[in-house]
């Protein structure tokens, strides 16, 4: 709940921070000015922003995962995971790819 809020804040606080921007662009152009720096006011209020956005986000991020293979193994069978045939065996026909196809001789 506190992320959601911060992050809410932090968006909020951005967009009056671009707002306040365009303002104080549009003035020094109707001024003739258009070079100049921005007010720190609108560069404290746009870092403002961003560490509410960054500390909200780490507030509403779910718990991480564990991405081990033991973690892995708690929640399957060692069937799910080796369930592949075993090796083929060609032991059988390899005596008969050999010899030549007896047949009736005329």
């Amino acid at each position: 709940m506190l992320g959601q809020f911060l992050l809410t804040i932090a968006i909020i606080t951005l967009f009056h921070a671009a707002f306040s921007t365009y303002e104080h662009l549009s003035l020094l152009k109707a001024l003739g000015k258009p070079e100049g720096l921005l007010p720190s006011s609108i560069v404290l209020e746009s870092f403002v922003a961003l560490l509410l956005g960054i500390i909200g986000a780490c507030l509403k991020a779910p718990a991480p995962k564990e991405i081990t293979w033991a973690s892995e193994m708690k929640t399957r069978t060692i069937d799910d995971m080796d369930s592949r045939m075993g090796f083929a065996n060609f032991v059988t026909r390899g005596k008969v790819l050999g010899q030549e196809e007896e047949g009736p001789s005329s």
